[in-house]
C-alpha cells in the first residue's frame, strides 16, 4: 500500500514539476529596449490609430481607437459586457502590446519606457485584488518599500480606508489574513488602492474596482481623488454610471470601438447605449 502510495505521488510530482518549468521557461513577449527612457514628464494619454489583435487570433478585439487624455483628467469608460473596456486599458501599462497604432504616455510611446518605471508610475487596481498575509503597513509597503506611517496614512485617507483602519487598536499593524479573508469586499478594494497610490503615479487605471463600495463612498474616493490628486490622471471603469458621471469626459465602447465620448450631459442626449445604461439604472434605484 505504502508503495503504491509512493508511486502515486511520484507520477503527480513529476506533472506538477513539468507544468512548473513550463511557466518558469516561458518567455515573455514584451521586449525591452536596451536603452529605455527612465523618466515620466506627466501622466497625459494618448491612443493613436490603436488596433489591437489577442496572439492566436485572427479578429481585431479594438478597432481604431484614437482618443487623447490630459495630464490629471478624469476618463471614465463605460460599455457593455465584452466591449473590450479591459483590454483598452491594459494597453497602457503594456500587459499586451497594440499590433497597429501607438499608446503614448507623457508624449512617449509606452514601447520605449523602461517596463518597471512604467509600471510603477501607472498603477492599475483590478476588481478582484490580492492581499497579502501579515499586516496593513506591510502591504502597503508593497507600493513603497521605503514608506512612512504618514505616506501610508495619506493614501488610505485618500481611498477612504482611514475611516475603518483608524478604529482598529492596533491600526496599521492589524493583521491581514491570506488574501484579505478578514476583510469585506469594499474593505479589500480600498486598501488595494490605498497600495497602488503609495507608488506615487503618474497615471492610476481603476479597473471597476469600486464595485463593491457603496456609492456614497465611492462618490468621496472620486473628490479626494479630484481635490487632493490634481495631477493624477484617472481612468475610471465602471459598470455603474454613479462611478462615472462626474468625470470630465466619458468613453462608451461597443464592439472594440468607441460609440460615443463626451461627458455625462452631453452623451444622454447622444448616446444610445450611454441613455439606456443609465435609464435601467435609474429604474433599478427607483426599484429599491
Amino acid at each position: 500500500i505504502m508503495m503504491s502510495i509512493y508511486f502515486m505521488n511520484l507520477l503527480r510530482g513529476s506533472a506538477s514539476v513539468s507544468r512548473i518549468l513550463e511557466v518558469v521557461n516561458t518567455k515573455s513577449e514584451i521586449k525591452e529596449l536596451i536603452s529605455p527612457v527612465n523618466e515620466m514628464r506627466d501622466g497625459s494619454i494618448s491612443f493613436e490609430n490603436i488596433s489591437f489583435i489577442y496572439p492566436g487570433s485572427s479578429e481585431r478585439t479594438l478597432n481604431n481607437i484614437d482618443f487623447r487624455i490630459k495630464s490629471g483628467e478624469t476618463l471614465g469608460i463605460i460599455g457593455s459586457t465584452g466591449s473590450s473596456k479591459s483590454t483598452l486599458v491594459q494597453l497602457i501599462p503594456r500587459l499586451y502590446d497594440v499590433t497597429e497604432g501607438s499608446v503614448k504616455v507623457g508624449g512617449v510611446d509606452v514601447r520605449d519606457y523602461d517596463l518597471k518605471l512604467l509600471r510603477d508610475k501607472v498603477a492599475f487596481v483590478l476588481q478582484k485584488n490580492t492581499l497579502f498575509s501579515g499586516t496593513i503597513k506591510s502591504n502597503m509597503k508593497w507600493g513603497n518599500e521605503n514608506a512612512s506611517d504618514e505616506e501610508i496614512i495619506e493614501a488610505l485617507k485618500h481611498a477612504q480606508a482611514w475611516e475603518f483602519v483608524s478604529t482598529y487598536d492596533d491600526g496599521l499593524d492589524h493583521i491581514v489574513e491570506q488574501n484579505g479573508d478578514n476583510y469585506s469586499g469594499g474593505q479589500k478594494q480600498r486598501l488595494s488602492i490605498a497600495r497602488a497610490l503609495m507608488k506615487s503615479p503618474k497615471a492610476i487605471i481603476l479597473d471597476d474596482s469600486t464595485s463593491a463600495v457603496d456609492m456614497a463612498t465611492d462618490a468621496r474616493i472620486q473628490k479626494a481623488f479630484k481635490h487632493d490628486l490634481p495631477d493624477v490622471t484617472t481612468i475610471i471603469i465602471a459598470q455603474r454610471i454613479s462611478s462615472i458621471q462626474h468625470a470630465d469626459r466619458i468613453i462608451v465602447m461597443h464592439e472594440g470601438s468607441i460609440e460615443s465620448m463626451g461627458s455625462h450631459d452631453e452623451l444622454l442626449h447622444e448616446s444610445p447605449i450611454y441613455k439606456e445604461i443609465y435609464e435601467s439604472q435609474q429604474r433599478g434605484v427607483i426599484g429599491e
